[in-house]
Formats: C-alpha cells, structure tokens, sequence
C-alpha cells in the first residue's frame, strides 16, 4: 500500500467529489492521504482538518504557504496553533520560503517560516517544508531555530545532490512528485536514484504536478502510484519495496 504524503484534496478543485477521490485512490493501492493545509487562504487547514474527521485514511497538517506569510499575524498563529492539538494533525505546515515567485516579501516569509519551526519544536510535530530557490537559508533556519529536535519533510523536492544531502544531513525527508516523471526530469531521477530509499516519501501535490501520462490533467491521490512506479525503476527496485518503505516511512515521520 501507498501513502500520498502532500495533497489538497480539500480545495475548491474537489468539491463534492472527495468521497469518489479517495475511493479511486484506494483502488489503486493509495490507502492513506495526507490532506496539507495552508495553501491560499486559513481555511485551507481548517477544510483540511475536517476532511479527516470524515475519513479514517485522511490526515491532515496546519501551516501557511510562503506566499501567503504576508497575510499570518498573531491571530492566524494562534487559530493554527489550536488546530494543531487535533489528534488528526500530524505536522506543521506547508510552510517555507519560495523565491521564485516571491509573491510575499523575502523577510516575512523568514519571519513567519521561523514562527512555524518554533510551533513544530514545541508541539512536538514534524514540519512540512516548502523551498524554492532558498536552499541554502531554508538550511539554515532548520537548523539554527529547529536544531537536533527537528523531524520533518521537504516536500517536492527538485533541487540538486548537494541540497539533497544538506537536507539528508538534517535528519529531514525528502519527497518527489509527478516531476520525477517529466521528461526533462533526468536530472532529479539521477539524484532520487542516489537518495537512500529510507528517506523518501512520494506525493502527489493534488491538484498540481500532474504525473506523466496525465500531464494537462487535474491531478488526485490516485497518481501517487506513478510517482512510486518512477522511482521504483530509477532505482532497480519492484513497486512493493518501494510502496513498502516509502508508507514506513511516512508512518514513522508523522507517527501514523
């Protein structure tokens, strides 16, 4: 059995069709989906939270989206920080800096990214990790205001080996979408054959990042195999072994 680590099946682009997304994942062998909170707005996570209630496979995970650090105060820290002592959350985030669209400014994105690494260290959750071209100072503030009592994940990650075993080095995972199935992709299947299979997760990013041979599409849950199926051949290895230890190690990151 698979795990989508990253989905927001909670979104607009799922309205009434949860229930048939879930299902159609569960038929190809995705049994658990973790539903990320934080993308656009605040009621990301709650829609997010709730969506767990609903459904004994979904998980869900509370934070704000680097593009939107400009809208998070002191009162969406604290709603978030509630939300968190649900016992269907099992992480902080999505949270992290992206600049390459730099659609917040650069320092409130550090600012709040901090903020939400404090949370994590203090409630005990992993965080969930957004980066785009910020590896270096994402490294550094993991490691500088999280430190040793910091688990977490990386999600779609597509940088090179050497932020991959800056990552590694961490402690952190790293997780791979529907890229890592693209064809000029070769580069990030080169440095997922190099990533030990303990460290991986696989993701879909739903609705985003849709998988080859669905590229175009909306993306759902149920593409997460094509991810594993990936990944399986650029390492030599059958689906099982890597369905097997990309779910052990989703389960043990998010203690599910």
């Amino acid at each position: 059995m698979l795990i989508d680590s990253h989905a927001h099946i909670q979104g607009k682009e799922y309205a009434g069709e949860a229930e048939a997304v879930i299902e159609r994942a569960r038929a190809v062998g995705v049994e658990t989906i973790i539903a990320v909170g934080g993308a656009g707005d605040m009621s990301s996570n709650s829609e997010a939270v709730a969506l767990a209630e609903r459904f004994a496979n979904v998980f869900a995970t509370v934070g704000m989206h680097p593009h939107d650090a400009k809208d998070v105060g002191a009162d969406e820290i604290e709603a978030l920080r509630r939300l968190a002592t649900h016992p269907k959350v099992v992480a902080i985030g999505e949270t992290g800096l992206d600049y390459y669209y730099n659609h917040s400014p650069r320092d409130v994105q550090r600012r709040v990214f901090s903020g939400f690494i404090h949370m994590a260290v203090e409630t005990e959750l992993p965080i969930v990790v957004h980066e785009r071209d910020a590896a270096q100072e994402v490294g550094e503030l993991l490691r500088s205001e999280g430190g040793a009592d910091l688990r977490g994940v990386i999600h779609c990650f597509t940088g090179d080996y050497a932020a991959a075993q800056n990552y590694l080095d961490l402690g952190f995972y790293l997780s791979f979408t529907g890229i890592v199935t693209f064809k000029n992709a070769g580069a990030l299947r080169e440095v997922a054959k190099r990533v030990p299979l303990e460290r991986i997760f696989v993701e879909t990013d739903s609705p985003y990042l849709t998988p080859v041979p669905h590229r175009g599409k909306r993306n759902e849950p149920a593409y997460a195999r094509l991810v594993a199926e990936t990944i399986a051949q650029v390492k030599n290895l059958s689906l099982e072994e890597v369905a097997h230890m990309t779910t052990a190690n989703v389960r043990k990151l998010f203690r599910i």
